[in-house]
């Protein structure tokens, strides 16, 4: 049994949460977000708090609770305060600069490379080596950073690559003589 499906979702003021039928919408300053649920779960809103309960008492109906109160809650927090996730360039000659809806990425091949910015995610660039890509959508942010990482991963042996800010890279001892 789901013991954070019993956990109630409290909505701060300024976010409005409606729910018709399966469907529930999330708006806020960061911007609107709307999920389609699984039909084996309810979500009931009464005085600021959201609380989902499963339709029946089978195992799988409660996942399925425990599963959409986190997205749900996701959701409200990303459209409060949005989600970030910080990259770190590191490597001689590794630069990133943000021109609209392109990042323009040099990590060490014969040609830059230039990725579109995807619709409800903003990247920024405080440095030349800094790269914060934020949202209302937690998926979508998180999506957006794998992908960027995934041009050059850190590799073990110098650390150089694209990794999250928070990563530790576990380095390996070079060859002997």
């Amino acid at each position: 049994m789901s013991r954070i499906a019993k956990a109630p979702i409290s909505v701060p003021k300024g976010i409005s949460v409606e729910i018709s039928n399966q469907e529930i919408r999330v708006k806020g300053s960061k911007g609107s977000l709307s999920w389609i649920m699984h039909p084996k779960v309810r979500v009931a809103q009464n005085e600021g708090e959201l609380a989902v309960t499963p339709v029946e008492e089978t195992k799988e109906a409660w996942a399925q609770a425990g599963t959409t109160r986190a997205l749900v809650n996701n959701m409200v927090v990303g459209c409060g305060t949005g989600f970030e996730r910080k990259l770190t360039l590191v490597g001689v000659g590794y630069r990133a600069q943000a021109k609209g809806k392109v990042l323009n990425l040099s990590l060490g091949f014969s040609h830059p490379v230039d990725y579109p910015v995807p619709e409800g995610v903003e990247i920024a660039t405080p440095s030349p080596t800094e790269i914060v890509v934020t949202g209302a959508d937690k998926q979508k942010v998180g999506q957006v950073a794998s992908e960027i990482r995934g041009f050059r991963p850190p590799e073990p042996y110098k650390g150089k690559g694209v990794r999250y800010a928070d990563e530790h890279v576990l380095r390996k001892e070079a060859k002997k003589k």
